[in-house]
């Protein structure tokens, strides 16, 4: 927080240059002055914040972890099924269509990857922190507020129009490959893209959002979750007298 001196000097009419030295030093002391000690956050308040944190990341854990290991091991499960396939066929069209499955499925795991579901690890993480002082709960706070932003920040961006974008864009290319690339029909290659589609639009639709409105119920509860360190002071007019005239002080 940041403090703010606004010296107003108010002379008296009998004040003469001879003090100008005495002056100047009294405006000097006056301006760095110390300022009474803002009003911390009480320890109770901070220890309600980190708990209600943890309890919102571990009820929203297993949600997280389930969509994301079940994609990760369904793209897998189903990138080496179609790769077996592949090798074990002898047909050339079962052999191009597994081939670009498996092309297409490795993709999609390792997009989970990429981007892991901060939700499901966030509790674990903000766990280990100590928070058995005042001073470290503080620090124990600031970094719960940052895991609880950024899992809300991970959701909003798996519904993000970029991730459909992407997926529109890797469903286009398997499309394309079908109906230019192995010579099909234009339906088979719309037929591709339409099955790809649906799959990637269901990942991205199942997506958990809990940590989203989590966040935003703590945000509306405790202001936004900014005052962890401080409270913002209220502005102060003070007023200082010494001898050829005075100054107003306003600290804000």
């Amino acid at each position: 927080m940041v403090k703010t001196n606004t010296v107003i000097p108010f002379i008296h009419k009998s004040f003469r240059p001879a003090n100008a030295p005495l002056l100047f030093l009294l405006l000097f002391i006056f301006q760095f002055s110390a300022i009474p000690a803002q009003n911390k956050t009480p320890d109770s308040l901070v220890k309600e914040r980190i708990q209600y944190i943890q309890t919102m990341l571990e009820q929203g854990k297993p949600q997280a972890s389930l969509w994301w290991n079940g994609w990760l091991y369904g793209y897998s499960a189903a990138t080496v099924g179609q790769g077996v396939a592949y090798f074990a066929g002898n047909n050339l069209k079962n052999r191009q269509d597994m081939a670009l499955g498996a092309a297409t499925t490795i993709i999609g795991a390792i997009g989970q990857l990429l981007t892991p579901m901060i939700p499901a690890y966030a509790p674990a993480r903000l766990a280990l922190i100590p928070g058995d002082t005042p001073q470290e709960r503080i620090i124990k706070l600031q970094h719960a507020q940052q895991l609880f932003e950024a899992s809300a920040k991970r959701e909003k961006d798996g519904l993000s129009w970029k991730m459909h974008a992407a997926s529109g864009v890797v469903n286009l290319g398997g499309g394309l490959v079908t109906w230019l690339g192995f010579k099909r029909s234009l339906w088979a290659g719309v037929g591709n893209f339409a099955l790809n589609t649906v799959i990637t639009e269901a990942q991205i639709w199942s997506q958990p959002k809990r940590a989203i409105k989590d966040y935003k119920n703590y945000c509306e509860k405790y202001k936004y979750g900014l005052a962890y360190s401080a409270l913002k002071p209220k502005a102060r007019l003070m007023l200082n007298a010494f001898p050829g005239g005075m100054a107003v002080r306003l600290v804000f």
